[in-house]
C-alpha cells in the first residue's frame, strides 16, 4: 500500500482579496448554519429560508452561492487547491500517481480539519438519495478540472478519453469508499479504505 505524507492543503489556498474573503466568509456561514440545522431537525425538515435566517443572509443570497440545498452540503473549498497541487507535482511522476497523491491528501485534509462536517456530509450521502444524486453530478465538474490538468501534464488533448476514464475510475472508487464509510457509521479508517480501493484499481481490479 502506498503511504502519503500529510500536505496541509488548507494552507495552500491562494491569498484572497477583500471581496473574495467576504464571499468565503458568507459561504462558510451558510454551510455551518446548514449543518447545525440538519443536526437539530433533519435534512428534509431544513429549508433554505431557515438556513438563510440562521446564517443572517437572504434566501436569494443562499441560492446565489448554492443553486440547490444539496450543494450546500456537498460543496467545499478544495477544488482549486487540488488543481494547484496536481499541477505542481513532479514532472516525471506518472499521471495516476500524481492524481492519487492529490486526492488522498485532500481527503486527509478534510479528516484533520473538517472531520465533523465530513461525517455529516458522508452520512447524508448514504441516507438521502437527493444528496447522493447531486454528488454524482458535482463529481463530473471535479473530474473535468482534474482531467484538464492531467492533459496539460501529459501533452494529451483536453477531453482525452483515456484520461477521462482514468479520472472517473479514481473518483468513482473514492465515492464508493465514502458511501461505504457512511453506511457503516463512519467508524472505519477512511484513509485506509481509500488506499485499499486505489491499490485495487492499480492492481487491475482482481477480486
Amino acid at each position: 500500500m502506498a503511504v502519503f505524507s500529510h500536505l496541509p492543503l488548507a494552507e495552500q489556498r491562494p491569498r484572497l482579496g477583500l471581496r473574495e474573503r467576504k464571499k468565503l466568509k458568507t459561504r462558510s456561514a451558510i454551510r455551518r448554519a446548514t449543518y447545525r440545522l440538519i443536526a437539530e431537525q433533519g435534512y428534509e425538515a431544513t429549508t433554505v429560508e431557515q438556513i438563510a435566517e440562521a446564517a443572517e443572509v437572504s434566501p436569494s443570497t443562499v441560492f446565489r452561492y448554492f443553486p440547490a440545498k444539496e450543494d450546500i452540503v456537498l460543496t467545499d473549498e478544495y477544488g482549486p487547491v487540488m488543481v494547484s497541487v496536481l499541477r505542481s507535482r513532479p514532472a516525471g511522476e506518472p499521471p495516476l500517481a500524481a492524481l492519487r497523491f492529490t486526492l488522498v491528501e485532500a481527503l486527509e485534509a478534510l479528516l484533520t480539519g473538517e472531520y465533523d462536517e465530513l461525517v455529516q456530509r458522508t452520512t447524508l450521502m448514504a441516507e438521502i438519495p437527493a444528496v447522493r444524486a447531486r454528488m454524482t453530478e458535482t463529481m463530473s465538474v471535479t473530474a473535468k478540472l482534474l482531467t484538464d490538468v492531467l492533459a496539460e501534464r501529459t501533452g494529451r488533448e483536453a477531453g482525452d478519453l483515456g484520461l477521462r476514464i482514468s479520472v472517473a475510475a479514481v473518483l468513482g472508487a473514492l465515492r464508493e469508499v465514502c458511501l461505504y464509510w457512511g453506511e457503516r457509521g463512519c467508524q472505519d479508517d477512511l484513509l485506509a479504505l481509500a488506499n485499499q480501493a486505489l491499490d485495487s484499481l492499480e492492481g487491475g481490479l482482481r477480486l
